[in-house]
């Protein structure tokens, strides 16, 4: 039988059991409530709540995020978009891709050279597939270009 989120500490629950298993955003922490069935103002109170408590920091989510698709071998630009459509803030986004650390030229050499064995492209096609996917993966296209051609 379904878990009723009906009252404050239903929906504090869900939120928290959420909240163990990784870093959400406000967004879609409260997507997921609402999807589990938790009325609006619940759901509201309740994030206001963990916010204040620090239990939900869009901060860490946002540390967190970036640190995870980096590692994962994707660039700022796929982190950045993925991160608007979980609504975040752009400002926010930005200062979370500035202050993680990551050296994206460094980043894209080590996706280049797992994928494609460091073996710059003998031809126009090759460059083009090589090309695809590092954008794909969310590089920008002069630090492809760049690497591409020096490697």
């Amino acid at each position: 039988m379904p878990v009723v989120l009906d009252s404050p500490a239903a929906v504090r629950r869900a939120a928290m059991d959420l909240l163990a298993r990784r870093e959400h955003g406000r967004v879609e922490l409260s997507r997921k409530l609402r999807a589990r069935g938790a009325p609006d103002e619940l759901v509201e109170s309740a994030l206001d709540r963990l916010a204040e408590e620090g239990l939900l920091s869009e901060s860490r989510y946002l540390e967190s995020f970036v640190r995870m698709r980096a590692n994962a071998g994707y660039g700022p630009l796929r982190i950045r978009e993925e991160l608007g459509q979980r609504g975040l803030d752009r400002h926010d986004i930005e200062r979370a891709l500035q202050e993680s650390g990551f050296d994206w030229n460094e980043q894209l050499r080590a996706v280049w050279q797992r994928k494609f064995g460091g073996l710059l492209p003998a031809d126009q096609k090759e460059r083009a597939r090589q090309g695809r996917f590092l954008s794909y993966r969310g590089y920008a296209l002069d630090a492809i270009g760049r690497l591409l051609r020096r490697g």
